[in-house]
């Protein structure tokens, strides 16, 4: 333990200690009920500390005691399945301690210190190892087997390794250094985890959303923002990506989202099952739930937290997902800190440093090779939600994520208010992993999947100029081949762009099928310019019934028997024109 101080001066989450050995992100624990808290400032003999507890009833002269170490998470097995705070308090287990209402200064080991897990070792006496081998695994849950790895910075001989049940406390491995490997480490959580090197993004993050996956795709590894207003359903999009995309941990931070949104995930989760295992889905998650009511300062620090969560998972050689929801309200602890630290405001008074903060959160995303002597890859891919007021995406926190994501899915409320969901809008969203991305997509899907996307993004884009003459002259007076273009541009928003997150098939659409419902709906658009041109009316193109049958694929599992009765229908009522 470091010195103990005192009180010197108290403003809501922030307290003036004074008389300490005071360092830049020690833990100390403030007044009698010891509050956790975090030195953020140092100015001579006083000490500012942000405390992640409500303050009331603190006075000045109670003591401070410094724990002399940063903020740190607890790294082992016990993490999956998992409910925390910001600063990895386990909540189920407070709440069996203290009831609904937890009271202030309660505290509690983020691993579960009497819990036995099965250790089987994979390094033998007499083996070097080096900083990330892995030198035995863990079962943690029935779908994630958790790699005991040597910690950053250690290296040597296995002098002693042993076989059986252990607390993450207890020493499995002992190196010829005198070091002893138990089955948990600490991590400070500002600090970002090391790797050997950062590796291209090619592969992409399959989210099952056909909007994402076909027109903009998130690599493994890639960084992407999820802004919109309120009610534009950013939640529901966060969710359905944490239960359907291709990674093999999620790590969920609730970060300053209501209370009873928050619960609805806290409830739902448990419950859902994993798509690839039929398992539940917690059995790969970490949530970190920190609510707008919660005291401010935690919510600077659950992001971190979770970050650190989630490089450790990619040490392991696992692609990770995290879910920022939401960012602004992160930005949003900081700007109250700071204007009670009485620094220099910037614009809307955040800080000046705001932009440096959201590049370094999001710069810790990344496919990366990882520590060891052996290859292994890993990666986390982060997907931060904005919620900017009035959904105005000027505003500080947008334009600064903007600068550093690479992929920018905008929510639009006036599409959730016409029932289009998921409501984003493809004529303000981009994702720039396209090219990055194309050759895995022409292997692994079609070798014509990139043209098939950039032809349906034209006539998007073209029906956005026809609706503007629309509105002025009404679409009866437009020329024949743009009544067509606009019933094609029809069907790509509602027939590939809509999907029904609660329905149970059209919930998750693989790749090979958002290609199918692409090509017949762009299929169905060659054969009806074709017609066109050799001189048939565009009141008997559009009256082809067989197009009108392309939704229902969306609902049916096995939907090639349909797809196959779809196309040969068209091509009936496109021969007998």
């Amino acid at each position: 333990m470091g010195k103990i101080g005192k009180i010197y001066r108290v403003a809501g989450p922030v307290v003036i200690g004074k008389g300490l050995d005071a360092r830049m992100f020690d833990l100390v624990k403030v007044g009698q009920e010891k509050l956790m808290g975090e030195i953020i400032q140092v100015n001579e003999d006083l000490a500012t500390i942000q405390v992640y507890e409500d303050t009331g009833g603190l006075k000045p002269g109670e003591e401070i005691e410094s724990t002399a170490e940063p903020l740190s998470v607890e790294l082992g097995p016990g993490l999956l399945k998992s409910i925390y705070d910001g600063i990895q308090r386990p909540l189920p287990v407070l709440t069996a301690m203290m009831g609904d209402y937890i009271k202030r200064g309660a505290s509690a080991p983020g691993l579960d210190r009497e819990k036995k897990w099965k250790f089987s070792a994979s390094a033998k006496k007499g083996d070097a190892v080096e900083e990330g081998d892995v030198i035995g695994s863990v079962d943690e849950t029935e779908t994630i087997n958790h790699k005991i790895m040597v910690p950053p910075g250690v290296k040597g001989k296995v002098a002693e390794i042993k076989e059986g049940d252990f607390t993450v406390e207890e020493v499995v491995c002992k190196l010829d250094s005198g070091y002893e490997i138990t089955l948990m480490q600490r991590w400070p959580v500002r600090k970002p985890r090391t790797y050997k090197q950062k590796l291209p993004p090619i592969t992409p993050l399959v989210t099952g959303q056909r909007i994402f996956d076909a027109l903009f795709p998130l690599a493994k590894g890639g960084v992407a923002a999820i802004p919109g207003p309120f009610g534009s359903g950013k939640t529901v999009s966060q969710q359905q990506l944490a239960k359907w995309c291709d990674a093999e941990i999620i790590v969920y931070i609730g970060c300053g989202e209501r209370g009873n949104e928050m619960t609805d995930v806290l409830k739902e989760f448990p419950e859902l099952k994993d798509p690839k295992t039929g398992k539940p889905l917690m059995n790969r998650t970490v949530l970190i739930a920190n609510t707008s009511n919660m005291p401010v300062a935690a919510r600077e620090a659950s992001v971190y937290t979770g970050i650190t969560i989630a490089e450790y998972y990619r040490d392991m050689g696992y692609d990770v997902a995290l879910m920022a929801d939401s960012t602004s309200r992160w930005a949003e602890a900081m700007r109250e800190i700071s204007s009670r630290l009485e620094e220099m405001p910037g614009e809307e008074g955040y800080p000046a440093y705001l932009s440096a903060k959201l590049s370094e959160f999001y710069e810790r995303a990344g496919k990366v090779t990882t520590l060891g002597s052996k290859e292994k890859e890993g990666s986390v891919s982060v997907i931060g939600a904005v919620s900017p007021p009035g959904g105005d995406f000027s505003e500080p926190v947008t334009q600064g994520t903007l600068r550093v994501v690479k992929t920018f899915w905008a929510l639009d409320a006036k599409m959730a208010q016409r029932r289009h969901f998921p409501s984003i809008n493809w004529l303000t969203s981009y994702s720039l992993y396209l090219d990055a991305l194309s050759p895995w997509y022409e292997k692994e899907v079609a070798i014509d999947w990139r043209d098939k996307v950039s032809r349906s993004m034209r006539i998007l884009q073209e029906e956005e100029k026809l609706l503007e003459i629309v509105q002025l002259v009404g679409s009866d007076a437009l020329p024949e081949k743009e009544q067509i273009t606009l019933t094609i541009a029809r069907m790509l928003r509602e027939y590939l762009l809509q999907q029904n997150a609660f329905h149970e098939v059209d919930t998750y659409c693989s790749l090979k099928k958002t290609y199918d419902i692409m090509r017949v709906i762009l299929d169905y658009s060659d054969r009806a310019y074709k017609a066109l041109a050799a001189g048939k009316r565009a009141p008997h193109i559009l009256a082809i019934k067989a197009k009108d049958r392309i939704p229902e694929m969306k609902f049916e599992k096995d939907y090639e028997k349909l797809l196959s009765s779809i196309e040969s229908e068209m091509k009936k009522e496109f021969d007998a024109l």
